[in-house]
């Protein structure tokens, strides 16, 4: 079974590598909230996308990035594990949102610093503003993946946590994880 890659198409905006995708959020930053009509199919972003074939891909010791878009799947696939190691320790939704949250603005690494786990296949940022940039939108994309992943996780009428999504908080998505080694 192949790898399940980004069906969407670089937008030509791009730090390093990585590209600069728009998506649907309520969160303020350097994507403001797009039109449905910039968007692939109408309603499915990157975010929804990697949320689609996060079970599948989770599996998968090797990613073959094939655009520039890959690189913000295998990105947000990582997010999504970490999302998830998370929320198995969260009782309710509310419990799970505040937690989201404090992961998303939590100080984390980006490309070209010395312990971002994937500097081997996303480029550095070509100077300091663009560095801020990158920072800014994987910001604005953890506060928005992290959202949509309790919205999957927890069952909207009786707010329990889903087993079937909670069962892949132990898988390791390229044997890698964002938190680092032996986290």
């Amino acid at each position: 079974m192949p790898v399940y890659h980004s069906k969407i198409p670089p937008n030509g905006q791009a730090v390093g590598n990585t590209a600069l995708l728009t998506f649907k959020t309520k969160f303020r930053g350097p994507i403001n909230n797009v039109n449905k009509n910039d968007l692939v199919d109408g309603d499915v972003d990157i975010i929804d996308e990697a949320l689609m074939y996060f079970k599948a891909n989770v599996f998968f010791k090797q990613f073959e990035i094939q655009s520039d878009s890959d690189r913000v799947m295998i990105y947000l696939t990582l997010y999504i594990s970490e999302c998830l190691k998370k929320l198995i320790k969260c009782t309710s939704k509310e419990q799970a949102t505040q937690e989201m949250y404090a992961l998303a603005i939590k100080r984390f690494d980006i490309p070209g610093e010395n312990n971002f786990v994937l500097n081997s296949v996303y480029a550095k940022p070509a100077s300091v503003e663009e560095a801020d940039l990158l920072r800014q939108y994987l910001t604005q994309l953890r506060q928005e993946c992290g959202l949509r992943v309790v919205e999957r996780v927890f069952d909207k009428e009786t707010g329990k946590p889903s087993k079937w999504w909670l069962c892949f908080a132990k898988r390791r998505f390229m044997d890698i994880s964002l938190s680092g080694h032996g986290q």
